[in-house]
């Protein structure tokens, strides 16, 4: 690699940008006006036309919406299943059966912490928070769990460990992969964010349990009536406009409702006809047994060529793709078993429209923070500009060739200063915002101190995730895991700061051993 690179203008103005990013995100501030002030001064610097860095303003942002838009239509597709799954309360019936396993606070502890990951896995932490805590959550504090352990592990194993690999809907691993380079491959990102993430998720949630396991209680009725007298914490608004991602549908419970402040409805009401009412529970447990079997199908298709490697793999946007059409389909299925044929007609595409709308309140302001990260490749650039890639500068590969004698040839300082900067991302209190500064530094330094890209994308991932998703900031999501819980949010903060800090120097060191 060359080591003569001759920096200019548009150089020093792509880093300065790039700090004045980093120190908004400290600042807990929305970044997406100084990266697009960034892209202007950038792309102005290059061509040494005004206009043109204009209309890069919009370029960079549309190309970004090329590269990232299999993942909007993914979201879309997720959340309109998840509409039609709440129709029949087929994502209720999913959960109910743990309800009858929960014997005491042990059990509890580990019934919590994997339908928490479940579901999240599947459908992001958005219906899990407000599910489990709706119709587990009480069943656990009634069988001895503590509330604020409660919440401890529905942050680690949803907000935490689900979102950090986000395996099944690929969002986060998109986002790393592109940024990182063409080299890169999301599903190698999501492989490794996989593994890091099960790693980091068992020793936070090991170290919760071993801390918490003493103030376990017996079962017993009056635990839940205290749980149920207690005033919430009150502050669930207050998430709505923390950070660019859409914590408000998260605190708002996407139209949960808190079971436990209501008395058990009547299933046999004089208003359902028995008959009636029978076939909608047969169809509901249909659909609470069917999606779940179809999701961990595709997780078996995306997984097994990696274990047996003479199986073909998924290419490209093939396995979003899968997820995605896998979704559809069943939300069709659903919405036919819900309102019937005629019906169904009209109610898909309703379903299908607040689905794009939650994609773009949750996403739509990662477009131009992408699109100036973008710049550090030029692969991306080339499109921005519209020039053949051979004429496109990558300025961060360039800045890093030409300050690598400053890099530390030493794999694990560099993933820990990958870390240090997806956590640092997080601090605005989303956890996605980062992924494009993280994925742009792995593929730019893996290649110079020889350590693979995809792994130093997982572990920025796995940084910028854990922090900003909602485990160790309170003006995150995790501020609606205390509000349901009914615990203080600071409190919440500094239960999950050991565990969770421990948890990712762990699993940074791992992924050094492991994929280095």
């Amino acid at each position: 690699m060359q080591s003569d690179v001759v920096l200019n203008m548009s150089h020093w103005i792509y880093l300065l940008s790039v700090v004045v990013i980093i120190v908004t995100m400290i600042m807990r501030a929305n970044v997406v006006v100084p990266s697009v002030i960034g892209t202007l001064l950038v792309i102005t610097a290059i061509t040494g036309n005004p206009i043109s860095g204009l209309i890069g303003i919009f370029s960079a942002s549309f190309v970004a919406a090329k590269e990232l838009f299999n993942i909007f239509l993914v979201i879309t597709f997720m959340t309109a299943l998840l509409n039609s799954l709440k129709v029949i309360e087929a994502d209720v019936r999913m959960v109910e059966p743990f309800r009858r396993v929960m014997k005491g606070g042990a059990t509890s502890f580990f019934v919590i912490a994997l339908s928490t990951y479940g579901i999240s896995l599947f459908f992001w932490p958005t219906p899990a928070v407000p599910l489990v805590s709706a119709i587990l959550l009480p069943a656990a504090i009634a069988a001895g769990l503590p509330p604020l352990t409660g919440a401890m592990i529905i942050a680690i194993a949803g907000q935490g460990m689900a979102l950090s690999s986000d395996y099944v809907i690929g969002v986060a691993p998109g986002i790393s992969a592109k940024a990182a380079g063409i080299a890169v491959s999301a599903q190698s990102v999501a492989d490794k964010a996989l593994v890091l993430s099960l790693i980091t998720g068992a020793v936070a949630l090991g170290i919760t349990f071993f801390v918490s396991r003493k103030h376990f209680l017996k079962p017993s009725a009056s635990l839940l009536a205290n749980w149920q007298a207690r005033a919430s914490d009150g502050t669930l608004d207050e998430v709505e406009h923390s950070g660019s991602f859409d914590k408000a549908e998260i605190a708002r419970g996407m139209g949960y409702e808190d079971h436990a402040n209501q008395p058990q409805q009547d299933v046999t009401s004089s208003a359902i006809d028995a008959a009636k009412h029978a076939s909608h529970q047969k169809r509901a447990r249909l659909f609470a047994i069917v999606t779940p079997l179809a999701f961990l199908a595709c997780i078996l298709i995306m997984v097994m060529p990696s274990i047996l490697p003479g199986l073909p793999a998924l290419r490209g946007g093939d396995a979003a793709g899968l997820v995605g059409g896998v979704a559809f389909v069943l939300m069709m299925l659903a919405t036919l078993a819900a309102v019937g044929p005629r019906n169904m007609l009209d109610v898909c595409p309703e379903h299908m429209t607040d689905g794009f709308v939650f994609a773009f309140k949750a996403m739509g302001s990662v477009l131009p923070i992408a699109g100036f990260f973008f710049l550090g490749a030029n692969e991306a650039t080339a499109q921005i500009l519209g020039v053949p890639v051979d004429q496109a500068p990558g300025l961060l590969f360039e800045l890093i060739v030409a300050g690598q004698h400053f890099i530390p040839d030493n794999h694990f300082m560099v993933a820990f200063g990958v870390l240090l900067v997806g956590m640092i991302s997080g601090i605005d209190g989303s956890g996605f915002s980062g992924l494009p500064l993280t994925g742009t530094l792995s593929g730019a330094l893996g290649p110079v101190i020889g350590m693979d890209p995809a792994a130093l994308a997982a572990v920025g991932q796995m940084g910028a995730i854990w922090t900003g998703g909602g485990t160790l900031i309170a003006w995150s999501s995790l501020i609606a895991v205390a509000g349901f819980a009914r615990v203080h949010i600071l409190d919440l903060v500094r239960a999950l700061t050991g565990p969770v800090l421990i948890a990712l120097f762990v699993s940074t060191i791992s992924a050094v051993l492991l994929f280095g």
